[in-house]
């Protein structure tokens, strides 16, 4: 049976890391999670009852389009609490994950044949998803000089059609500081770029709160998400907001696309944004367990990393140990029962020399991590 190009995209690593993992477990062994971009930590406490009420009470058939107007503005709100930007409910689309806001952007805004930048190191899932709609990722190799996030020079002459930049960024945790994300956007609209804005890892900083393009401008798409600060990765509600001509355009596409995000999932998500308590417990557990980071993984040998801005991940160069990074990992997992991801998944050029450990797993989980891979290093030679 003939297939569609469009599916010829590259595998996930990571998953393929996952289900080695999961094939280790099965057989009885005891493996810590570096691998997985998710929080141990369950939806908060109140989404869970609340989403357990409504079940009781409601068929929770399809919603509109666009999502539940409650949680659009509810999402509307946090935008004044966390950056003190007044935003209009009506530009907020509630969608199926950010996959799902990627997949309704990039179809909005590019027609085939269009070439959006992506920064690498990056999330692996911007290039295939572009690839599979016939769009053209333009590989920006961000400097560590620049803590691995584009910058315009990086682009100023390559002729985009649009920009996708994530602050905090995976797999770096760096972010784009205010002039910094300035310098972005006024590049963007000196070259007639569409500028799309990834921050589904705010919530999760460290040393300073992380900037919304929506600070700067309205000109532009941002996407962001309930799994990494709100704990709710397999729920698959996320949100974008988009600038106000084109709402309609979008909640065309969503329609016919996704019909509506789950139900379920956005009244979880509703009632999840008012557990701030919970939540930033969450982070205290990351912060904790990135200052863990910063001091064990040098002790196993892993000493060429930067202290990361916000999310839950530890980019090393590894470069001199190996230039075959999925190799080191399965070696990783089968001598030390630690999973780590391969940098191949996040930068096609270099990752071949790079690491991504995640620390977002409970602080024991953390510990006894940093504890095998520094017996392991030792042994390794």
């Amino acid at each position: 049976m003939r297939n569609s190009r469009r599916g010829e995209v590259d595998p996930f690593i990571v998953m393929d890391v996952m289900e080695a993992a999961r094939a280790a477990e099965e057989a009885g062994r005891n493996i810590i999670h570096m691998e997985v971009g998710q929080p141990s930590t369950p939806a908060p406490a109140g989404a869970r009852k609340a989403l357990s009420d409504a079940m009781n009470s409601d068929s929770l058939g399809y919603t509109v389009a666009l999502g539940l107007p409650a949680l659009r503005k509810r999402i509307a709100r946090l935008y004044g609490e966390w950056y003190g930007v007044d935003l209009d409910w009506n530009r907020v689309v509630v969608t199926p994950g950010s996959s799902g806001a990627f997949i309704l952007a990039f179809t909005a805004l590019f027609d085939r044949g269009a070439r959006v930048g992506v920064g690498e190191p990056g999330y692996p899932s911007y290039r295939q998803i572009l690839r599979a709609l016939d769009l053209e990722p333009v590989a920006l190799q961000a400097s560590s000089a620049n803590r691995l996030q584009p910058v315009p020079a990086d682009f100023a002459d390559l002729n985009l059609d649009g920009l996708m930049v994530a602050s905090p960024g995976n797999p770096s945790g760096t972010m784009l500081d205010r002039p910094a994300m300035e310098a972005i956007v006024k590049a963007c609209a000196d070259s007639d770029t569409i500028l799309i804005s990834d921050e589904i890892y705010h919530g999760i900083e460290y040393d300073q709160k992380a900037v919304t393009a929506l600070e700067i401008t309205d000109e532009c798409y941002v996407i962001n998400s309930f799994s990494k600060y709100f704990s709710m990765t397999g729920w698959r509600v996320g949100w974008m907001v988009v600038p106000q001509d084109h709402v309609r355009l979008v909640e065309r596409i969503a329609q016919n696309m996704f019909i509506c995000p789950p139900h379920a999932s956005q009244v979880a998500a509703l009632h999840a944004m008012d557990c701030t308590e919970e939540l930033d417990r969450n982070v205290a557990i990351y912060a904790k367990n990135r200052q863990l980071m910063m001091e064990g993984l040098p002790k196993a040998g892993f000493d060429r990393i930067a202290p990361p801005d916000g999310a839950f991940y530890v980019y090393a160069d590894v470069s001199h140990l190996t230039e075959d990074s999925r190799t080191l990992a399965a070696e990783i997992l089968e001598h030390a029962g630690v999973a780590v991801t391969p940098g191949l998944d996040f930068d096609p050029v270099r990752g071949g020399g790079t690491l991504r450990f995640s620390y977002a797993r409970q602080t024991e989980d953390i510990i006894e991590g940093l504890e095998r891979l520094t017996r392991y290093m030792a042994t390794r030679g």
